[in-house]
Protein backbone atom coordinates (compact mmCIF):
# COMPACT_ATOMS: atom_id res chain seq x y z
CA UNK A 1 0.00 0.00 0.00
CA UNK A 2 1.46 3.68 -1.20
CA UNK A 3 2.04 5.99 1.64
CA UNK A 4 -0.95 8.38 2.33
CA UNK A 5 0.20 12.09 1.31
CA UNK A 6 -0.83 15.51 1.61
CA UNK A 7 -2.00 17.26 -1.18
CA UNK A 8 0.82 19.77 -0.72
CA UNK A 9 3.16 16.73 -0.81
CA UNK A 10 1.42 15.16 -4.71
CA UNK A 11 1.91 18.96 -6.05
CA UNK A 12 5.20 19.12 -5.22
CA UNK A 13 6.11 15.97 -5.91
CA UNK A 14 4.92 16.23 -9.46
CA UNK A 15 6.77 19.48 -10.74
CA UNK A 16 10.42 17.95 -9.44
CA UNK A 17 12.82 18.20 -12.12
CA UNK A 18 16.00 17.75 -10.21
CA UNK A 19 16.41 16.98 -6.75
CA UNK A 20 19.31 19.58 -5.57
CA UNK A 21 19.58 18.38 -1.89
CA UNK A 22 18.74 19.44 1.43
CA UNK A 23 14.94 19.74 0.78
CA UNK A 24 16.35 22.36 -2.31
CA UNK A 25 14.75 21.37 -5.60
CA UNK A 26 14.25 22.60 -9.28
CA UNK A 27 10.61 22.61 -10.09
CA UNK A 28 8.56 22.81 -13.47
CA UNK A 29 6.50 26.02 -13.73
CA UNK A 30 3.22 25.35 -15.58
CA UNK A 31 1.80 29.15 -14.97
CA UNK A 32 3.57 32.52 -15.06
CA UNK A 33 1.23 36.00 -14.26
CA UNK A 34 2.80 39.26 -14.85
CA UNK A 35 1.96 42.75 -14.01
CA UNK A 36 3.23 45.99 -14.56
CA UNK A 37 5.70 46.60 -11.32
CA UNK A 38 7.39 43.57 -10.77
CA UNK A 39 6.69 42.22 -14.62
CA UNK A 40 7.77 45.40 -16.49
CA UNK A 41 11.08 45.33 -14.50
CA UNK A 42 11.52 41.51 -15.41
CA UNK A 43 11.36 41.67 -19.21
CA UNK A 44 13.29 44.24 -19.28
CA UNK A 45 16.43 42.52 -17.58
CA UNK A 46 15.64 39.66 -19.56
CA UNK A 47 16.44 41.41 -22.97
CA UNK A 48 19.88 43.17 -21.71
CA UNK A 49 20.83 40.21 -20.50
CA UNK A 50 20.20 38.72 -24.35
CA UNK A 51 17.55 36.11 -23.10
CA UNK A 52 14.43 34.66 -24.88
CA UNK A 53 10.95 33.48 -23.09
CA UNK A 54 10.87 29.96 -23.58
CA UNK A 55 7.04 29.22 -23.63
CA UNK A 56 5.37 32.55 -23.86
CA UNK A 57 2.13 30.68 -24.40
CA UNK A 58 2.55 29.63 -20.84
CA UNK A 59 3.06 33.53 -19.50
CA UNK A 60 0.15 36.33 -18.82
CA UNK A 61 0.64 39.82 -18.93
CA UNK A 62 -1.79 42.97 -17.64
CA UNK A 63 -1.34 46.16 -15.92
CA UNK A 64 -3.08 47.13 -12.66
CA UNK A 65 -0.54 48.53 -9.97
CA UNK A 66 0.27 51.57 -11.99
CA UNK A 67 -2.84 52.55 -13.71
CA UNK A 68 -5.33 55.04 -12.44
CA UNK A 69 -9.25 53.52 -11.97
CA UNK A 70 -10.72 56.95 -13.06
CA UNK A 71 -13.59 56.77 -15.61
CA UNK A 72 -11.89 57.97 -18.88
CA UNK A 73 -8.58 56.86 -17.80
CA UNK A 74 -5.56 56.19 -20.50
CA UNK A 75 -1.85 55.09 -19.10
CA UNK A 76 -0.63 58.12 -19.55
CA UNK A 77 -3.41 59.14 -16.57
CA UNK A 78 -1.19 57.99 -13.44
CA UNK A 79 2.48 59.08 -12.87
CA UNK A 80 4.04 55.86 -14.10
CA UNK A 81 1.55 55.01 -15.89
CA UNK A 82 2.98 54.93 -19.18
CA UNK A 83 6.05 53.71 -17.73
CA UNK A 84 5.19 50.90 -16.17
CA UNK A 85 2.00 49.53 -18.32
CA UNK A 86 3.59 51.13 -21.25
CA UNK A 87 6.78 49.42 -20.65
CA UNK A 88 4.92 45.82 -19.71
CA UNK A 89 2.70 46.65 -23.07
CA UNK A 90 6.00 46.74 -25.59
CA UNK A 91 8.14 43.77 -23.98
CA UNK A 92 4.89 41.73 -23.99
CA UNK A 93 4.21 42.18 -27.51
CA UNK A 94 8.05 41.82 -28.31
CA UNK A 95 8.19 38.57 -26.50
CA UNK A 96 4.74 37.12 -27.78
CA UNK A 97 3.53 37.14 -23.99
CA UNK A 98 -0.36 37.46 -23.96
CA UNK A 99 -1.31 41.06 -23.04
CA UNK A 100 -4.67 42.12 -21.32
CA UNK A 101 -3.93 45.95 -21.58
CA UNK A 102 -6.46 48.47 -20.46
CA UNK A 103 -8.72 47.92 -24.07
CA UNK A 104 -8.29 44.29 -23.14
CA UNK A 105 -11.84 43.03 -22.10
CA UNK A 106 -10.43 40.84 -19.59
CA UNK A 107 -8.39 43.46 -18.28
CA UNK A 108 -7.39 43.72 -13.90
CA UNK A 109 -6.09 42.50 -11.01
CA UNK A 110 -3.65 40.11 -12.06
CA UNK A 111 -5.30 37.53 -9.05
CA UNK A 112 -8.39 38.40 -10.39
CA UNK A 113 -8.04 37.86 -14.25
CA UNK A 114 -5.71 34.86 -13.50
CA UNK A 115 -8.82 32.91 -11.82
CA UNK A 116 -11.52 33.82 -13.80
CA UNK A 117 -10.14 32.80 -16.98
CA UNK A 118 -9.39 29.60 -16.17
CA UNK A 119 -5.61 30.27 -16.22
CA UNK A 120 -4.78 28.25 -12.73
CA UNK A 121 -5.79 24.75 -12.89
CA UNK A 122 -5.79 22.23 -10.64
CA UNK A 123 -2.74 20.69 -10.03
CA UNK A 124 -0.37 23.12 -11.64
CA UNK A 125 2.17 25.30 -9.93
CA UNK A 126 1.65 29.19 -10.92
CA UNK A 127 4.26 31.95 -9.69
CA UNK A 128 4.32 35.40 -9.86
CA UNK A 129 6.44 38.33 -8.85
CA UNK A 130 3.49 39.49 -6.32
CA UNK A 131 3.22 38.70 -2.66
CA UNK A 132 -0.44 37.48 -3.10
CA UNK A 133 0.03 35.12 -5.94
CA UNK A 134 -1.35 32.92 -3.22
CA UNK A 135 -4.89 33.56 -3.87
CA UNK A 136 -4.56 31.10 -6.71
CA UNK A 137 -3.95 28.31 -4.43
CA UNK A 138 -7.73 28.10 -4.00
CA UNK A 139 -8.05 26.52 -7.92
CA UNK A 140 -6.32 23.29 -6.05
CA UNK A 141 -3.27 24.89 -7.66
CA UNK A 142 0.22 25.09 -5.99
CA UNK A 143 0.91 29.33 -5.87
CA UNK A 144 3.25 31.46 -4.58
CA UNK A 145 4.94 34.97 -5.16
CA UNK A 146 8.57 35.52 -6.64
CA UNK A 147 11.09 38.05 -6.60
CA UNK A 148 11.90 40.10 -10.22
CA UNK A 149 15.47 37.98 -10.29
CA UNK A 150 13.32 34.42 -10.25
CA UNK A 151 11.15 36.07 -13.06
CA UNK A 152 13.48 36.03 -15.29
CA UNK A 153 14.72 32.62 -14.55
CA UNK A 154 11.40 31.20 -14.81
CA UNK A 155 11.02 33.39 -18.29
CA UNK A 156 13.68 31.69 -19.90
CA UNK A 157 13.98 28.66 -18.52
CA UNK A 158 10.19 27.43 -17.35
CA UNK A 159 11.90 26.18 -13.73
CA UNK A 160 12.29 27.65 -10.44
CA UNK A 161 14.60 26.66 -7.49
CA UNK A 162 12.36 26.54 -4.18
CA UNK A 163 13.26 25.12 -0.88
CA UNK A 164 10.49 22.63 0.15
CA UNK A 165 8.34 23.91 2.85
CA UNK A 166 6.69 22.17 5.84
CA UNK A 167 2.48 20.87 5.32
CA UNK A 168 0.25 22.97 7.82
CA UNK A 169 -3.59 21.64 7.68
CA UNK A 170 -6.01 24.75 9.35
CA UNK A 171 -9.35 23.20 8.99
CA UNK A 172 -12.55 25.46 9.84
CA UNK A 173 -16.08 23.25 10.77
CA UNK A 174 -19.18 24.99 11.47
CA UNK A 175 -21.56 27.30 9.86
CA UNK A 176 -20.47 30.47 9.75
CA UNK A 177 -23.48 33.50 11.51
CA UNK A 178 -25.11 36.11 9.66
CA UNK A 179 -23.21 39.12 8.31
CA UNK A 180 -19.88 37.04 8.61
CA UNK A 181 -17.76 36.84 4.67
CA UNK A 182 -14.74 34.69 4.00
CA UNK A 183 -12.39 38.27 4.77
CA UNK A 184 -13.61 37.26 8.72
CA UNK A 185 -12.55 34.07 8.45
CA UNK A 186 -9.15 34.46 7.19
CA UNK A 187 -8.59 37.52 9.66
CA UNK A 188 -9.92 35.97 12.36
CA UNK A 189 -7.26 32.88 11.94
CA UNK A 190 -4.28 35.08 11.40
CA UNK A 191 -5.23 37.35 14.58
CA UNK A 192 -5.58 33.50 16.40
CA UNK A 193 -2.64 31.95 15.47
CA UNK A 194 -0.59 35.17 14.85
CA UNK A 195 1.54 36.87 12.05
CA UNK A 196 4.61 34.23 11.97
CA UNK A 197 2.43 31.11 12.41
CA UNK A 198 2.56 29.78 9.11
CA UNK A 199 6.45 30.85 8.43
CA UNK A 200 7.92 27.97 6.66
CA UNK A 201 4.29 26.09 5.50
CA UNK A 202 2.40 25.21 2.79
CA UNK A 203 -0.77 25.61 4.27
CA UNK A 204 -4.47 23.46 3.29
CA UNK A 205 -7.55 24.81 4.10
CA UNK A 206 -10.25 21.95 4.84
CA UNK A 207 -13.60 21.43 6.88
CA UNK A 208 -17.34 21.81 6.16
CA UNK A 209 -16.84 25.75 5.76
CA UNK A 210 -14.38 25.87 3.22
CA UNK A 211 -16.37 22.70 1.62
CA UNK A 212 -19.44 24.94 1.49
CA UNK A 213 -18.03 28.45 0.23
CA UNK A 214 -17.68 29.54 -3.08
CA UNK A 215 -14.43 30.07 -5.13
CA UNK A 216 -14.78 33.42 -4.62
CA UNK A 217 -14.48 32.80 -0.90
CA UNK A 218 -11.66 30.63 -1.29
CA UNK A 219 -9.70 32.51 -3.33
CA UNK A 220 -9.87 35.37 -0.42
CA UNK A 221 -8.74 33.18 2.07
CA UNK A 222 -5.86 31.96 0.08
CA UNK A 223 -5.02 35.50 -0.65
CA UNK A 224 -4.53 36.76 2.78
CA UNK A 225 -2.35 33.16 3.28
CA UNK A 226 1.12 34.97 2.69
CA UNK A 227 0.45 37.58 6.02
CA UNK A 228 0.31 34.81 8.73
CA UNK A 229 3.99 34.19 6.71
CA UNK A 230 2.65 30.98 4.95
CA UNK A 231 4.65 30.55 1.83
CA UNK A 232 1.21 29.53 -0.04
CA UNK A 233 -2.04 28.69 0.65
CA UNK A 234 -4.44 26.11 -0.93
CA UNK A 235 -7.85 24.41 -1.40
CA UNK A 236 -7.96 20.50 -2.74
CA UNK A 237 -10.15 21.17 -6.00
CA UNK A 238 -13.67 19.79 -5.53
CA UNK A 239 -17.08 19.89 -7.43
CA UNK A 240 -17.12 23.95 -6.48
CA UNK A 241 -13.92 24.71 -8.27
CA UNK A 242 -14.91 22.28 -11.57
CA UNK A 243 -18.58 23.95 -12.00
CA UNK A 244 -16.42 27.33 -11.61
CA UNK A 245 -13.68 26.22 -14.24
CA UNK A 246 -15.91 24.51 -16.53
CA UNK A 247 -17.16 27.61 -18.93
CA UNK A 248 -13.65 30.01 -18.33
CA UNK A 249 -12.00 30.85 -21.52
CA UNK A 250 -8.57 29.23 -20.95
CA UNK A 251 -9.51 25.98 -19.18
CA UNK A 252 -9.90 22.62 -21.44
CA UNK A 253 -12.27 21.53 -23.24
CA UNK A 254 -14.40 18.54 -24.71
CA UNK A 255 -11.97 15.16 -23.99
CA UNK A 256 -9.44 17.13 -22.63
CA UNK A 257 -11.99 18.36 -19.98
CA UNK A 258 -13.11 15.02 -19.13
CA UNK A 259 -9.36 14.03 -18.87
CA UNK A 260 -7.97 17.01 -16.92
CA UNK A 261 -10.93 16.29 -14.36
CA UNK A 262 -9.78 12.42 -14.06
CA UNK A 263 -6.72 14.07 -12.65
CA UNK A 264 -7.82 16.88 -10.90
CA UNK A 265 -9.77 14.07 -8.51
CA UNK A 266 -6.63 12.22 -7.67
CA UNK A 267 -5.59 15.87 -6.36
CA UNK A 268 -6.55 15.98 -2.49
CA UNK A 269 -4.94 14.68 1.04
CA UNK A 270 -5.36 11.01 1.54
CA UNK A 271 -7.04 9.84 4.56
CA UNK A 272 -3.98 9.69 7.15
CA UNK A 273 -1.58 11.80 5.46
CA UNK A 274 0.15 13.57 7.94
CA UNK A 275 1.07 17.43 8.46
CA UNK A 276 3.86 19.29 10.09
CA UNK A 277 1.06 21.28 11.86
CA UNK A 278 -2.90 21.09 12.19
CA UNK A 279 -5.16 23.47 13.64
CA UNK A 280 -8.80 24.07 14.05
CA UNK A 281 -11.37 26.35 13.76
CA UNK A 282 -14.58 27.01 14.53
CA UNK A 283 -16.38 28.88 12.44
CA UNK A 284 -19.12 29.15 14.62
CA UNK A 285 -17.11 31.58 16.93
CA UNK A 286 -16.48 34.16 14.34
CA UNK A 287 -17.66 37.35 13.99
CA UNK A 288 -16.89 40.88 12.01
CA UNK A 289 -13.79 41.30 11.77
CA UNK A 290 -11.49 44.95 11.96
CA UNK A 291 -7.91 45.64 12.40
CA UNK A 292 -6.96 48.06 14.41
CA UNK A 293 -3.07 48.14 13.90
CA UNK A 294 -0.73 48.21 11.55
CA UNK A 295 -0.58 44.86 10.65
CA UNK A 296 -3.28 42.15 9.84
CA UNK A 297 -2.28 40.05 12.68
CA UNK A 298 -3.29 43.19 14.96
CA UNK A 299 -7.08 42.60 14.48
CA UNK A 300 -10.07 42.28 16.73
CA UNK A 301 -13.97 41.29 16.77
CA UNK A 302 -15.77 44.93 15.87
CA UNK A 303 -18.16 44.59 19.61
CA UNK A 304 -14.55 44.33 21.36
CA UNK A 305 -12.44 47.32 22.97
CA UNK A 306 -9.43 48.21 21.66
CA UNK A 307 -6.29 46.20 23.18
CA UNK A 308 -3.36 47.59 24.76
CA UNK A 309 0.07 46.57 25.57
CA UNK A 310 -0.61 44.50 28.75
CA UNK A 311 -2.87 42.46 26.73
CA UNK A 312 0.38 40.79 25.23
CA UNK A 313 2.86 38.61 26.83
CA UNK A 314 5.93 38.97 24.58
CA UNK A 315 7.76 42.37 25.09
CA UNK A 316 7.93 42.95 21.34
CA UNK A 317 4.36 42.78 20.78
CA UNK A 318 3.87 45.10 24.04
CA UNK A 319 6.19 47.63 22.04
CA UNK A 320 4.42 46.90 18.80
CA UNK A 321 1.12 47.87 20.34
CA UNK A 322 2.07 50.87 21.63
CA UNK A 323 3.66 51.97 17.64
CA UNK A 324 0.84 50.90 16.32
CA UNK A 325 -1.92 52.76 18.94
CA UNK A 326 0.16 56.21 18.35
CA UNK A 327 0.18 55.43 14.66
CA UNK A 328 -3.68 54.52 14.37
CA UNK A 329 -4.45 57.45 16.82
CA UNK A 330 -6.19 54.88 18.91
CA UNK A 331 -7.27 54.77 22.71
CA UNK A 332 -6.41 51.40 24.43
CA UNK A 333 -9.40 50.36 25.95
CA UNK A 334 -12.11 52.19 24.10
CA UNK A 335 -14.58 50.30 21.69
CA UNK A 336 -13.40 50.07 18.05
CA UNK A 337 -16.87 50.78 16.75
CA UNK A 338 -17.78 54.57 17.02
CA UNK A 339 -14.75 55.41 15.39
CA UNK A 340 -14.71 58.04 12.82
CA UNK A 341 -13.50 57.55 9.28
CA UNK A 342 -12.53 59.98 6.22
CA UNK A 343 -13.06 57.69 3.41
CA UNK A 344 -13.70 53.54 2.31
CA UNK A 345 -12.03 51.66 -0.33
CA UNK A 346 -13.58 48.58 -1.85
CA UNK A 347 -11.26 46.70 -4.32
CA UNK A 348 -7.75 44.78 -4.31
CA UNK A 349 -6.98 41.27 -5.34
CA UNK A 350 -8.55 39.92 -1.90
CA UNK A 351 -12.13 41.44 -1.98
CA UNK A 352 -12.74 43.49 -6.00
CA UNK A 353 -15.32 39.94 -7.00
CA UNK A 354 -18.85 39.65 -8.33
CA UNK A 355 -19.53 38.71 -4.60
CA UNK A 356 -17.56 41.02 -2.94
CA UNK A 357 -19.30 43.93 -4.88
CA UNK A 358 -22.74 42.17 -4.17
CA UNK A 359 -22.50 41.78 -0.62
CA UNK A 360 -21.63 46.08 -0.29
CA UNK A 361 -23.93 46.82 -2.62
CA UNK A 362 -26.43 45.00 -0.20
CA UNK A 363 -25.90 47.23 2.58
CA UNK A 364 -25.48 50.18 0.49
CA UNK A 365 -28.79 49.96 -0.80
CA UNK A 366 -31.71 52.89 0.11
CA UNK A 367 -29.20 54.74 1.84
CA UNK A 368 -26.61 56.89 1.52
CA UNK A 369 -23.02 57.41 2.33
CA UNK A 370 -22.16 59.72 5.10
CA UNK A 371 -21.27 63.68 5.03
CA UNK A 372 -17.74 63.81 4.26
CA UNK A 373 -16.61 60.42 3.82
CA UNK A 374 -15.30 59.36 0.28
CA UNK A 375 -16.40 55.98 -0.75
CA UNK A 376 -14.58 54.02 -3.65
CA UNK A 377 -15.40 51.07 -5.17
CA UNK A 378 -12.85 49.59 -8.03
CA UNK A 379 -14.30 46.13 -9.74
CA UNK A 380 -11.03 43.73 -9.84
CA UNK A 381 -11.60 43.42 -13.65
CA UNK A 382 -13.42 43.57 -16.28
CA UNK A 383 -15.50 41.21 -16.80
CA UNK A 384 -16.53 41.96 -12.75
CA UNK A 385 -17.51 45.58 -13.82
CA UNK A 386 -19.71 44.62 -16.68
CA UNK A 387 -21.24 42.13 -14.56
CA UNK A 388 -21.53 44.18 -12.04
CA UNK A 389 -23.46 46.58 -14.47
CA UNK A 390 -25.43 44.28 -15.67
CA UNK A 391 -26.93 43.52 -12.32
CA UNK A 392 -27.53 47.37 -11.90
CA UNK A 393 -24.91 47.47 -8.69
CA UNK A 394 -23.24 50.25 -9.84
CA UNK A 395 -26.16 52.22 -9.95
CA UNK A 396 -26.83 51.12 -6.07
CA UNK A 397 -23.48 52.75 -5.35
CA UNK A 398 -23.66 55.63 -7.02
CA UNK A 399 -26.99 56.14 -5.81
CA UNK A 400 -25.91 55.76 -2.54
CA UNK A 401 -22.61 58.61 -2.99
CA UNK A 402 -19.74 56.14 -3.72
CA UNK A 403 -17.69 56.45 -6.41
CA UNK A 404 -17.80 53.53 -9.30
CA UNK A 405 -14.39 53.31 -10.67
CA UNK A 406 -12.11 51.07 -13.61
CA UNK A 407 -10.33 47.62 -12.65
CA UNK A 408 -6.94 48.24 -10.97
CA UNK A 409 -4.91 48.08 -7.63
CA UNK A 410 -6.31 51.51 -7.13
CA UNK A 411 -5.49 52.28 -2.73
CA UNK A 412 -4.45 49.13 -2.23
CA UNK A 413 -1.06 50.01 -3.08
CA UNK A 414 -0.86 53.89 -3.17
CA UNK A 415 1.48 53.03 -6.54
CA UNK A 416 -1.22 54.94 -9.14
CA UNK A 417 -1.08 58.27 -7.32
CA UNK A 418 -4.45 57.05 -5.76
CA UNK A 419 -4.04 57.37 -2.07
CA UNK A 420 -5.61 58.11 1.38
CA UNK A 421 -3.88 62.03 2.54
CA UNK A 422 -1.88 61.87 5.70
CA UNK A 423 -3.71 61.34 8.89
CA UNK A 424 -6.86 60.54 6.98
CA UNK A 425 -8.47 56.71 8.28
CA UNK A 426 -9.84 54.31 5.91
CA UNK A 427 -11.41 51.00 5.63
CA UNK A 428 -9.79 48.53 3.49
CA UNK A 429 -11.25 45.80 1.59
CA UNK A 430 -7.23 45.44 0.65
CA UNK A 431 -5.11 43.03 2.49
CA UNK A 432 -2.54 44.99 4.05
CA UNK A 433 -2.61 48.02 6.53
CA UNK A 434 1.21 48.05 6.88
CA UNK A 435 2.54 52.00 7.80
CA UNK A 436 2.37 53.70 4.91
CA UNK A 437 0.99 51.46 2.52
CA UNK A 438 -2.02 53.27 1.28
CA UNK A 439 0.00 56.46 1.21
CA UNK A 440 2.51 58.45 3.96
CA UNK A 441 0.57 58.70 6.86
CA UNK A 442 -2.49 56.77 6.13
CA UNK A 443 -4.70 55.02 8.92
CA UNK A 444 -5.89 51.75 7.55
CA UNK A 445 -8.03 49.42 8.69
CA UNK A 446 -9.03 45.68 6.95
CA UNK A 447 -12.48 44.71 6.65
CA UNK A 448 -14.76 42.58 4.80
CA UNK A 449 -17.01 44.57 1.90
CA UNK A 450 -19.72 44.71 3.95
CA UNK A 451 -18.04 45.90 7.07
CA UNK A 452 -16.75 48.60 4.77
CA UNK A 453 -19.81 49.54 2.52
CA UNK A 454 -22.25 50.25 6.32
CA UNK A 455 -19.11 52.31 7.67
CA UNK A 456 -19.35 54.61 4.76
CA UNK A 457 -22.95 54.91 5.76
CA UNK A 458 -22.50 54.91 9.18
CA UNK A 459 -19.36 57.72 9.25
CA UNK A 460 -17.92 55.22 11.35
CA UNK A 461 -16.51 51.86 12.42
CA UNK A 462 -20.25 49.99 12.99
CA UNK A 463 -20.91 46.47 13.24
CA UNK A 464 -22.41 45.35 9.82
CA UNK A 465 -24.96 43.13 11.69
CA UNK A 466 -26.56 46.37 12.76
CA UNK A 467 -27.01 47.30 9.30
CA UNK A 468 -29.16 44.49 7.86
CA UNK A 469 -29.41 44.71 4.03
CA UNK A 470 -32.06 46.22 1.97
CA UNK A 471 -31.25 44.14 -1.81
CA UNK A 472 -31.66 40.79 -2.32
CA UNK A 473 -29.38 38.22 -0.79
CA UNK A 474 -28.19 37.60 2.12
CA UNK A 475 -24.67 39.31 4.14
CA UNK A 476 -23.04 35.51 4.69
CA UNK A 477 -23.25 34.30 0.98
CA UNK A 478 -20.13 34.48 -0.55
CA UNK A 479 -21.19 34.11 -3.94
Amino acid sequence: MSEAKTLFEKLWSTHVVRSLGEDLDLLHVDRLLLHDLSGARAMKELQERGLTVRNPELCLATPDHSISTMPGRTLASSEHGEAFGGGLRDMANATGIPHYGLEHPNQGIVHVVGPETGYPLPGCLLVCGDSHTSTHGAMGAMAFGIGSSELVHVMATQTIRQRRPKAMRITIDGELGPGIEPKDVILHIIGQLGVAAGTGHAVEYAGSTIANMSMEGRLTICNLSIEFGARMGMVAADDTTFEYLRDKPLAPKGEAWEQALAYWRTMNSDEGAVFDREVSIDATEIIPQITWGTSPGQTMAVDENIPGPESFAEAEQQQGTVNALEYMDLKAGAPIAGTKIDRIFIGSCTNSRLSDLRRAAAVAKGRHVAKGVIALVVPGSVPVKVAAEAEGLHEIFLDAGFEWREPGCAQCVASNGEVVPPGERCISTANRNFVGRQGPGARTHLAGPAMAAAAAIAGEITDVRDMPPQATGSLGEDG
